[in-house]
């Protein structure tokens, strides 16, 4: 019982201490806010970008690899000027891989660029054009909301049909039913034949309902096919997908007509390679934002400890009152660990009610979601920092001598 009414009375003791300066309470644990608020809001961050990565990626298509003339995330060892004269990819390989491959179970062609479209007195800009073959949506993972898909037929004979995603729908048709609608793209009418289901956003920051897809024949009249074509082939399962992209190296290599001394000139590209920059991001994330929050935290600690010694020293003749009545040193240093520990804490709840704020103002941008776990973690770092570096000034409290103290003026 003694000791549970000394951790009761100490912890009172140490919330009016808090209560008496606050000022000087806030502005000691104002690292420590940093600290905290910084290592919630890197949780926060990875943990956004960990939950959007999966959604992200099914985006893209599961197991699919992409034929193109460029690699993806060129950089480090990587020199654009080996591969600027390679040659560009041919609608033809779709059907050639089609044919020669037994493992694909999907093969499409697409043509990607920016553009902007029209539909009477409106316009959308920097809208992402997609010309596709008709089985695109197949190996994206894409489904229609309204309407449908254009087919095989529409593409062949070249049909000014388009199908559009969900930004497009609200800003240019708002109540509007968009079916059957004519919009403007690179100076021809298109026909509105279906609407595709909300994506939301790539990995946080592209929206991927900004979008639209016509048949790849309409896309090649009015830009042609020389440039950026993009062959998709997609796998049944993952097993498959290993086996199959050995399987259309080979192809890819018989349709350039390579031979057996020659590189690649064709780069293949997998969504997967995304989760190594993913991995590579967060880790930066995480080694910036904890070497501050550690700096913040210990500047914050040697705060704590600083003022503590200056409360010790004001209180000494208190400290003589409580030992000449009987007070115990573990007593005394309970108290003032007890004091350390509630600056730090305070630190702490302001420095995540900070840290949830901010964390609400970066998901309107990027990606960013609070962890209960990490708020738990953020208390329990508050109260190591307090026991840590309020055990020095605690234990002189506690050693001291009582005729002295009740002498000290």
């Amino acid at each position: 019982m003694r000791i549970l009414n000394s951790f009761t009375e100490g912890f009172k003791i140490a919330l009016s201490a808090l209560k008496t300066n606050k000022i000087r309470s806030i502005l000691t644990a104002l690292c420590i806010i940093i600290g905290i608020t910084m290592v919630t809001i890197v949780d926060s961050v990875t943990t956004g970008m960990d939950i959007t990565f999966e959604k992200s990626m099914s985006m893209m298509g599961r197991n699919v690899v992409y034929v193109e003339k460029w690699p993806w995330g060129m950089g480090g060892e990587y020199k654009w000027w080996e591969y600027r004269n390679r040659k560009e990819m041919d609608l033809e390989y779709v059907d050639q891989i089609r044919d020669y491959s037994r493992y694909a179970s999907n093969v499409t062609g697409a043509a990607n660029r920016g553009t902007t479209i029209r539909y009477q007195e409106k316009s959308a800009e920097d809208v992402g054009l997609s010309g596709t073959t008709a089985n695109y949506l197949e190996i994206q993972g894409l489904n229609i909301a309204d309407g449908r898909m254009f087919v095989q037929e529409e593409v062949r004979s070249g049909a000014k049909v388009v199908v559009i995603g969900n930004t497009i729908r609200e800003s240019l048709f708002e109540l509007e039913n968009p079916l059957g609608k004519k919009i403007r793209i690179g100076g021809q009418k298109f026909t509105v034949i279906g609407v595709l289901v909300k994506q939301g956003k790539f990995m946080g920051l592209e929206d991927a309902d900004n979008r639209i897809i016509i048949p790849i024949s309409a896309y090649g009249q009015i830009y042609g096919l020389r440039y950026g074509l993009q062959i998709g082939v997609q796998f049944p399962d993952q097993a498959t997908l290993r086996e199959g992209e050995y399987e259309l190296e080979g192809i890819m290599r018989r349709i350039r007509q390579l031979d057996a001394t020659e590189d690649n000139d064709f780069a293949m590209n997998k969504p997967e390679a995304f989760k190594q920059q993913l991995e590579g991001m967060k880790a930066g994330i995480y080694a910036v934002g904890f070497i501050l929050s550690g700096l913040s935290l210990l500047i914050g600690g040697i705060g704590v400890m600083n003022i503590m010694f200056v409360s010790v020293r004001e209180r000494t003749k208190e400290i003589g009152i409580r030992k000449a009545v009987g007070a115990k040193s573990w007593e005394i240093m309970t108290q003032f660990l007890l004091e350390a520990i509630a600056i730090c804490l305070l630190g702490g709840v302001i420095g995540v009610v900070l840290a949830g704020g901010l964390t609400i103002l970066i998901n309107q941008a990027f990606v960013a979601v609070m962890n209960v776990s990490v708020v738990l973690l953020g208390f329990t770092i508050c109260t190591i920092v307090g026991v840590v570096f309020g055990f020095i000034p605690a234990y002189r409290a506690a050693k001291s001598d009582p005729i002295e103290s009740l002498r000290f003026e």
